[in-house]
């Protein structure tokens, strides 16, 4: 029975290890194609383009427009007038960073300060910086990238024992290569409201108190009752115009955000933002963009009682930039079904593909390479077999940088393994 047992788990990790590799190999080097005959979405300045080319060269976009000619042997991909987007983007998320939510080894993007000093030692750690445990190999980055997401944003999460200045995080190309991240896209993410009352001393007041002191703290250089003095130098860099996502809802607290950001000059985000209509006037006035679930309509608790379905199209007229997270690593790709629950509730079709691609380009700064279907970006492209914001549609084909990415993953490879015809052995010998 033992040797069962042995043999059985080794059979599943061999199975295991084999899916993923089968998964996860990828061309290496940069490929030269012409797109030919597509609806392109530039989600630029030049919109739609009905029947149109896109050449790539050495993974770049070289030139966007009908009638483009292809330089001697560069392939011809027929677009037979699907439609083409930038790949999307995934959202705040952990992919590379979570593999398993219920194995605490695979789970990288979360700080418990409680399992190493006392709770009451340097409780705010701004230097926890996610990037350095960012694994592009990760099954979960494999699932959504064949479905079109491109590039995430990692975004530290606060937990019980932690702190609520949750850390840093950088965009990250999801194209299965150790790049690192992207430069210029680094943003502190800070929790406020009821979710993080457990690490304020119970009381939103004190989570003003604690970040004024932690500010006082890194503007002198002194001190080291709230942070370390890597601490102190973390939260100094941002203290001079750097990108701080604040991870609220309730319209109040964003006031406060705004008020609190402008006095001490950051670049501010909303994150969540389930009541950000309701401020949408100030937040136009400070140039602050929100990063939303457009899904997020019930009053879920005290901080979204007025959560509604219309956010995305409300702070769009107002003229709010507008961009789609829901915090879900596994399912980032289910980002542009958000997208599309926006559009049935008023937000143009448009904005809501920009909100998928070049407004989070450039929110976090990264829009003179990704985002938009133009001369000089990256070519990080999906052809798809009909309406993107269309939860039955699906990826044709993935471009990552001009490589042509294998159409499979992990789930694709199960799919197929348990939908085939049993044969002459029961499916649990396939």
């Amino acid at each position: 029975m033992i040797r069962h047992r042995i043999a059985s788990k080794r059979f599943l990790a061999a199975a295991f290890a084999g899916l993923a590799a089968a998964a996860l190999a990828l061309p290496a080097a940069a490929q030269d194609l012409l797109i030919r005959g597509a609806t392109v979405h530039t989600a630029g300045a030049q919109g739609t383009l009905q029947d149109a080319d896109v050449l790539v060269q050495g993974g770049v976009i070289r030139a966007v427009g009908p009638g483009l000619s292809a330089p001697a042997g560069i392939p011809v991909v027929d677009g037979k007038g699907r439609q083409l987007t930038p790949g999307f983007f995934g959202g705040l998320t952990a992919l590379g960073l979570e593999e398993v939510s219920g194995e605490p080894s695979t789970v990288d993007h979360r700080l418990a300060l409680g399992s190493m000093a006392p709770p009451d030692a340097h409780p705010l750690r701004p230097e926890f910086d996610v990037d350095v445990a960012f694994d592009p190999d990760s099954l979960v980055v494999g699932v959504n990238r064949v479905e079109g997401v491109a590039w995430t944003v990692l975004s530290p999460a606060s937990v019980s024992g932690g702190s609520f200045i949750a850390g840093q995080g950088s965009a990250m190309r999801l194209d299965g290569r150790f790049d690192g991240p992207l430069a210029n896209s680094r943003s502190l993410h800070v929790n406020l409201g009821g979710d993080a009352l457990a690490m304020s001393g119970g009381s939103r007041a004190g989570q003003w108190m604690l970040l004024e002191q932690a500010i006082a703290e890194a503007r002198s250089g002194v001190g080291d009752d709230l942070l370390t003095r890597a601490g102190r130098s973390t939260l100094a860099r941002y203290l001079a115009g750097g990108r701080v996502v604040f991870h609220v809802d309730r319209a109040a607290d964003i006031r406060q955000v705004l008020v609190f950001a402008r006095r001490h000059g950051l670049k501010a985000v909303i994150s969540g933002g389930a009541e950000a209509w309701r401020v949408a006037a100030e937040l136009k006035a400070a140039d602050v963009p929100v990063l939303l679930d457009a899904l997020d309509n019930l009053p879920r608790d005290f901080d979204a009682l007025n959560a509604t379905l219309e956010n995305a199209a409300r702070l769009h007229r107002a003229g709010v930039r507008v961009a789609f997270s829901n915090g879900d690593t596994h399912n980032a790709r289910r980002l542009r079904q958000i997208a599309g629950v926006a559009v049935a509730n008023g937000l143009p079709w448009g904005a809501a593909l920009a909100g998928l691609t070049s407004v989070p380009a450039q929110v976090f700064g990264v829009d003179d390479r990704i985002g938009r279907i133009a001369p000089g970006q990256l070519a990080d492209l999906v052809l798809w077999d009909g309406d993107p914001l269309e939860v039955t549609t699906l990826p044709v084909q993935v471009w990552s940088g001009g490589v042509a990415l294998p159409m499979r993953s992990r789930q694709t490879l199960l799919r197929d393994r348990y939908a085939a015809d049993e044969g002459s052995l029961p499916r649990a010998y396939h």
